[in-house]
């Protein structure tokens, strides 16, 4: 049995899960992509100072962070979104990686190098939400 027909056989397509799961996604999504708006100072600093434009990348994954979040909902959109979504997710993972080497903490509050070490694996998480939301 594949992974997709498991999921398949316990997260009903287009039942209450399904669309708990889109709806969890996409409050994560359009809330960051909002704070990317907000602050794009505490998302600047946490980009590896060798990316260009830190500023501007910060304020563009926000929109896309967005748009993808609310695409979710779109049915015609919502594939696209998803995988836009999952395009996203590890284009941003040098960045969480930097947080762990640099031990920056996210929005100033001081966290144990531990802490930021273990969020990593939370991406695979979040690449797997996503993907779950690319099922019609």
């Amino acid at each position: 049995m594949s992974l997709r027909a498991w999921i398949d056989a316990r997260i009903p397509v287009d039942g209450t899960g399904d669309r708990a799961l889109r709806a969890g996604m996409t409050l994560v999504m359009v809330g960051i992509g909002v704070l990317h708006l907000i602050v794009p100072a505490e998302f600047e600093r946490v980009i590896p100072p060798f990316f260009p434009a830190r500023h501007a990348l910060a304020v563009i994954s926000g929109v896309f962070e967005i748009l993808g979040g609310v695409g979710l909902w779109v049915p015609a959109t919502r594939r696209f979104s998803a995988y836009g979504l999952m395009a996203l997710l590890l284009a941003v993972f040098p960045a969480n990686i930097y947080m762990a080497v640099a031990h920056i903490s996210p929005g100033g509050v001081e966290q144990p190098l531990w802490a930021l070490w273990a969020r990593l694996p939370f991406q695979g998480v979040f690449l797997a939400w996503a993907w779950l939301s690319t099922r019609r």
